[in-house]
């Protein structure tokens, strides 16, 4: 009975650990409470959709671009259609390599991966004023973009509105954004300044572990979109697949460890949407815009303040930004899956130990120790339930073979049996369906945690979020072939044996096959040889987790035995 409880457990956990988020669905909007939209003339002049037929590339005329340069990020700005569409992260590079070249986030319209924001504004309906578009070239006196000195752009277009755009950028990767409009005609004019994050390549769906895509919160709702569900919405109206209203936000595209978004100033009211617009090249956007039209009326001007973000999903970033800027929930744009309550905190100590201990692998093991801790109370209480189960085990076969023909009878006498030792059955699988959302989010944060990407370890895991380079089946990698060629599963990597190793002891220690039918014997037998073949092709962190989890484990099982004082079972006719 307890190893039936066992492996049933293991299997739980396995599938819990492996497909919880692939075959759950990501919480949405909920349908019963629907979010108001605008009219959908306001949603089309709030949220500007470029079509294919506008040009996207520098054609004609080419334009200066001003340098930035700060601490973390570097590039230019366009002047060609005020346009940030260069910019690369100065802490990150590519690959290990010393030559790798450095991540570039946003790339110019024209390149392999077109990624760009895009700021301006259109005509609110009724009024046709000339505004600036992708082709406009802006003037600036200024030289370079620095955390000091923010650039300004100018543009006059000739009818009495002159257009300006302010960039600021602060010390990593937040850039504020003022746009101003002055009418010096004798109309009121009426316009809608926008900024819009447009992805102009195919991207590759993202893994399950971790979203990556457009993704937004407006008015304390978050929703984020697969690539894959916009291209089915394109013969929407203006291939909107997705639209919102509410007051303060973000929105944008996230990749794994990337971000970049847009946001008002905290309280304005916006328009939000989530669009792709097929051609050649096709075309993701993400939009956000205010709600109302801004009235400028003769002589008079208005400015509108918002931020563009472009870095990495650093979180303790993410979260001073929110408190900072009064941007909402940025934070969310890491992917903590349903069980966030537990993941946002354990990732918050995650990096806290990588900070003080410098080792992403050391403080992988530090957090492990500290949950083992945590949770040993649980443990003991499911290895005391358990060592009573098998102290009771022989009773329990005695009572089976006496009452065979008499099932009820059998389970009466079973659970009466339970009852005066004060066992319960389900005691020991209880704790560990609590712990299993906690080492779920475990696994989940070394799939999140951007301290994972590039991390050595010790030896030869010069990069914790790629798997175990070593492989028995070339000798290491002297004889000259990767047998991965022909199987991903001709993959069993020194830290996959280790892996291995750890379980067979876990389960020596855990349960005993003397007392198994013949079918559950070679299942428990064979089933740490079934974890270093599915488990070797894992990100190292992984690896060295749940092998340095299993120690600990094993400790704590001898430690829990030896203090554990079980009274002997009554003896029963």
């Amino acid at each position: 009975m307890d190893i039936k409880r066992i492996i049933a457990a293991t299997l739980l956990s396995a599938l819990i650990l492996i497909g919880f988020d692939y075959f759950m669905p990501k919480p949405h909007q909920d349908d019963s409470h629907p979010v108001p939209h605008a009219p959908a003339a306001q949603i089309q002049a709030s949220t500007p959709v470029a079509t294919a037929s506008e040009p996207t590339a520098e054609t004609q005329v080419s334009a200066r671009r001003i340098p930035l340069n700060g601490p973390d990020v570097q590039g230019s700005v366009n002047l060609k259609g005020a346009v940030l569409d260069d910019l690369i992260l100065t802490k990150y590079r590519e690959t290990l390599a010393k030559n790798s070249p450095l991540v570039r986030l946003l790339d110019k319209a024209g390149s392999a991966h077109p990624n760009f924001v895009v700021i301006g504004w259109t005509n609110a309906p009724g009024s046709n004023a000339r505004v600036p578009d992708l082709n406009t070239v802006w003037d600036s006196t200024d030289e370079t973009l620095t955390p000091d000195h923010p650039v300004t752009l100018h543009w006059d277009n000739g009818q009495g509105l002159v257009f300006s755009i302010q960039i600021g950028l602060d010390e990593h990767y937040m850039f504020a954004v003022n746009q101003t409009v002055e009418n010096h005609s004798a109309q009121p004019v009426a316009l809608v300044p926008f900024q819009r994050v447009q992805r102009d390549y195919e991207a590759p769906e993202g893994a399950f572990t971790a979203h990556e895509g457009p993704i937004a919160v407006i008015g304390g709702r978050m929703q984020d979109e697969s690539y894959k569900n916009l291209r089915k919405g394109a013969d929407h109206p203006d291939h909107v697949s997705w639209s919102s209203t509410g007051t303060s936000g973000w929105d944008g595209i996230s990749d794994k460890f990337w971000l970049t978004a847009v946001a008002p100033a905290d309280g304005t009211p916006v328009a939000a949407s989530f669009a792709y617009v097929p051609g050649a090249p096709a075309s993701y956007q993400v939009s956000m815009a205010t709600q109302a039209p801004q009235q400028i009326m003769p002589n008079g001007s208005v400015t509108e303040k918002s931020h563009v973000f472009a870095g990495a999903k650093v979180l303790s970033l993410l979260q001073s930004y929110s408190k900072q800027l009064g941007i909402p929930d940025l934070d969310k744009a890491i992917d903590f899956g349903w069980f966030s309550f537990l993941t946002r905190p354990l990732l918050t100590l995650l990096h806290w130990l990588y900070l003080h201990i410098g080792n992403f692998g050391l403080a992988l093991m530090a957090l492990t120790l500290i949950v083992k801790i945590v949770l040993f109370p649980l443990a003991s209480k499911a290895a005391q339930s358990s060592a009573r189960m098998r102290l009771l085990a022989p009773k329990v076969k005695e009572i089976r073979e006496k009452n065979k023909d008499d099932p009820m009878a059998m389970n009466q006498k079973v659970m009466a049996l339970y009852r005066e030792e004060k066992v319960s059955p389900a005691s020991g699988c209880l704790p560990m369906l609590i712990q299993a959302p906690i080492f779920f989010c475990l696994y989940k944060i070394l799939n999140i945690s951007i301290d994972a990407r590039h991390a050595p370890f010790f030896g030869w895991i010069r990069d914790l979020s790629m798997p175990d380079p070593t492989n028995v089946f070339n000798l290491f990698g002297l004889l000259p072939f990767d047998p991965t060629q022909y199987s991903s599963f001709l993959h069993v990597s020194i830290w996959g044996a280790a892996l291995g190793l750890t379980f067979w002891l876990l389960q020596r220690q855990t349960s005993s096959t003397a007392s198994l039918d013949p079918a559950q014997a070679r299942v428990m037998q064979f089933m740490p040889l079934a974890y270093v073949f599915f488990m070797s092709g894992f990100p190292a962190s992984l690896l060295v987790y749940y092998t340095w989890n299993n120690l600990l484990t094993v400790a704590q099982q001898m430690f829990i035995q030896r203090r554990t004082a079980l009274p002997v079972p009554v003896s029963r006719t």
